[in-house]
């Protein structure tokens, strides 16, 4: 049973940053490909970045360069650093192996 929590979210202001992470009771966890999700008060389900073995990457357009996802597989730890953070990322974020296999959330707000 895949098992995932998120961690590092809080609030903040307009420019600032944060790091997300989120622990996987996942066994291989450096075979999967690992997503973040986010989902805004009133909106749906947003994929926001993913990562294929250690180094393939892809973004949602609307980070613009802003966010950086990583992963330590050797402590099954997925990370998303998130730079110049706007108030429209303002959401739960999620981790997970799909928009249906994910944790909790972690709520980031960002206001002034």
């Amino acid at each position: 049973q895949v098992q995932l929590v998120e961690s590092g979210g809080g609030l903040v202001q307009p420019g600032d940053s944060l790091r997300l992470s989120c622990v996987a009771s996942i066994s291989d966890f450096s075979l999967y490909t690992m997503r973040w999700y986010r989902q805004a008060p009133g909106k749906g389900l947003e994929w926001v970045s993913d990562i294929n073995g250690p180094h393939i990457t892809n973004y949602a357009d609307f980070v613009e360069g802003r966010f950086t996802i990583a992963r330590d597989n050797a402590k099954n730890t997925l990370y998303l650093q998130m730079t110049n953070l706007k108030p429209e990322d303002t959401a739960v974020y999620y981790c997970g192996t799909s928009s249906t296999t994910r944790g909790p959330g972690t709520q980031v707000t960002v206001s002034s």
